[in-house]
C-alpha cells in the first residue's frame, strides 16, 4: 500500500500535468505532446513539448502557463528563454515544458529522444 506521502506526489504530478496541458490548449499552443518520463528520468514525472506561431505566442503561451501554474497553487516554476521566446523551458519540479517556435522544434526533434524505446526494453524482446 503506498504511503500518504506517494500519494500526495502523485496527486500533484497529476495536478500539475492537467493544469499544464489545460493552460497550454487556452494558449492554442500547437502540436502538444506529453510524454510520461516517470522511471525514465529524475527530471520529473511528464515532459510537455508543444510549438507557438511567433516569437510573441511562445512568449505569450509561457506567461499564460506561469500564471496558471501559480493560480492552480503549484508555485512558481523555474523558467529560461523567455527573452528570446525562440525555445522558453518552464520547469514546475514534476512537470518540464518545452515551448518552441516550429523551426527550433523541429531542429532540436526532442520528442523523438524521449519517445524512444529504452535500450534495455529493446533487447527483453
Amino acid at each position: 500500500m503506498p504511503s500518504p506521502a506517494g500519494i500526495s506526489v502523485n496527486h500533484a504530478a497529476s495536478r500539475a500535468i492537467d493544469t499544464v496541458l489545460a493552460s497550454l490548449d487556452d494558449s492554442k499552443a500547437e502540436n502538444v505532446i506529453s510524454i510520461d518520463i516517470q522511471g525514465k528520468s529524475s527530471l520529473g514525472d511528464y515532459m510537455v513539448i508543444a510549438s507557438g506561431r511567433s516569437h510573441r505566442h511562445v512568449a505569450a503561451v509561457a506567461d499564460h502557463l506561469l500564471k496558471a501554474l501559480k493560480d492552480a497553487g503549484l508555485g512558481s516554476a523555474r523558467v529560461e528563454g523567455l527573452a528570446s521566446a525562440d525555445w522558453v523551458l518552464i520547469d514546475s519540479g514534476d512537470v518540464i515544458v518545452h515551448i518552441f517556435r516550429p523551426e527550433v522544434r523541429d531542429f532540436y526533434n526532442l520528442e523523438k529522444m524521449w519517445q524512444t524505446p529504452d535500450l534495455e526494453e529493446e533487447t527483453l524482446h
